[in-house]
């Protein structure tokens, strides 16, 4: 496993549930095809995880 994840917002969080447009706030992902690098965690995964049709994953 590696000990960080390169996550990149690719669909528009416009539309879709407030729940998850806050857990795409709360990654730090402001706009489209923005990336940000967070640690690999069960914290970070399961947020991945909740919001995965949105986002693209990359392990570094």
């Amino acid at each position: 496993m590696a000990d960080k994840l390169k996550v990149t917002l690719v669909k528009s969080p416009i539309g879709a549930v407030p729940k998850h447009k806050k857990t795409i706030t709360a990654m730090g992902l402001t706009k489209m095809h923005k990336t940000v690098e967070m640690p690999d965690n069960k914290a970070t995964r399961g947020m991945i995880q909740q919001v995965q049709y949105m986002v693209k994953v990359e392990e570094v």
